[in-house]
């Protein structure tokens, strides 16, 4: 048997223009991705407000809330840090009660928090570039990568 390597070669880009032409273009820029990611959050936040939010909803949201994180660390956003900060907790508050429960319900205060987080996520998403999505991407990636995330079912929560 042969050892493996591990040896990966990087991924190189085909048209390497066209990469950086599209790297500086707006996010906003792009109607369908951004009208689709529009409608994907405000439906799982619907369905949360409404009580029938599913745990793909909430994945969605709390991928939502990564990527506002992400952005706000590379600098877009800045100001907004309780907003942020009271979102995180309102979505992980939410979390922990459904992981519990199996019901996702919010209480009037995380509603408010989660309404500001989606508008600065709404906001940030016409501000930034592809560019800079990519990178907030790989910021999120590598904190997963890390187990630098919260868990949402801890030790003293399990049912």
């Amino acid at each position: 048997m042969r050892k493996r390597s591990a040896y990966k070669p990087r991924p190189r880009i085909a048209n390497p223009m066209a990469y950086v032409m599209e790297s500086v273009s707006f996010v906003a820029g792009q109607t369908t991705f951004i009208r689709d990611l529009h409608i994907r959050n405000h439906l799982a936040m619907t369905a949360l407000t409404q009580g029938k939010a599913t745990k793909s909803d909430m994945d969605l949201l709390i991928a939502m809330n990564n990527v506002v994180e992400a952005l706000w660390r590379i600098g877009f956003g800045r100001g907004y840090e309780s907003a942020l900060l009271e979102g995180n907790a309102a979505l992980l508050a939410v979390a922990r009660r459904g992981a519990q429960s199996g019901r996702f319900v919010l209480k009037s205060e995380e509603m408010n928090a989660l309404n500001t987080l989606m508008d600065l996520h709404d906001a940030q998403m016409d501000a930034i570039t592809i560019g800079d999505l990519e990178k907030a991407i790989q910021i999120v990636r590598r904190d997963l990568d890390a187990k630098r995330a919260v868990a949402v079912i801890t030790e003293g929560n399990k049912t």
